[in-house]
């Protein structure tokens, strides 16, 4: 690995991120600290500066709006099948993710839901991934992030459903990482993350 193409601070924050994701292993549940890393090194580093100008030229892609939904057909999928075969999974996901969500505010919910994707798609596509991307080739880097992206996400659980939800976020981040390499855009891959995890908590609270 080419590790001379990566500002030292740069590859300090994603060598620290790399470390946080696995705290979860440990019972540390801190891996939003990883999130936090990324966005400040992120904007420090002026990686902001990413195409934001052509959100409206993306957006006019018609083939770009496949990858954006394709999270959310996933999250059909995976409630689907979660519904018929693994219903512990929905208990699952709602205990992983209540502790920083306000289901009984609807609007403050929604506003939650869009600022944690905005800023998990900062972290891990716009800082991440697109550094990543200096050292290694394309689907290496977004199988690479995917894979600490998911580990990130890691609770508690029975092997089955553990196992479950963390190969659909996986597959999910893949499908964010492909958004933001094609766009070079993270408001284009927040969108999409917002959507699908917008849809998935909605029928969570449903059932």
């Amino acid at each position: 690995m080419e590790v001379n193409n990566i500002n030292q601070l740069t590859l300090i924050a994603m060598i620290v991120m790399v470390l946080i994701s696995f705290a979860n292993f440990f019972w540390l549940n801190i891996a939003g600290l990883a999130v936090i890393i990324g966005i400040i090194v992120y904007f420090i580093r002026r990686e902001s500066l990413d195409g934001s100008k052509l959100i409206g030229k993306n957006l006019k892609n018609k083939r770009i709006w496949l990858w954006i939904f394709m999270p959310f057909v996933m999250n059909i999928l995976c409630l689907a099948l979660a519904i018929l075969f693994l219903p512990e999974f929905i208990d699952h996901t709602y205990d992983r993710t209540q502790f920083a969500l306000s289901p009984d505010k609807i609007l403050l919910l929604i506003f939650q839901l869009g600022l944690f994707a905005y800023g998990e798609e900062v972290a891990w596509r716009g800082f991440f991934q697109r550094n990543l991307l200096k050292v290694l080739p394309v689907i290496p880097s977004i199988i690479v992030t995917s894979i600490l992206f998911s580990i990130g996400h890691f609770a508690v659980g029975s092997f089955e459903i553990v196992s479950y939800d963390l190969f659909f976020i996986f597959i999910n981040s893949i499908f964010y990482g492909i958004v933001f390499y094609k766009t070079n855009n993270v408001w284009i891959s927040a969108i999409s993350h917002f959507i699908a995890n917008l849809f998935a908590y909605m029928m969570i609270l449903l059932f």
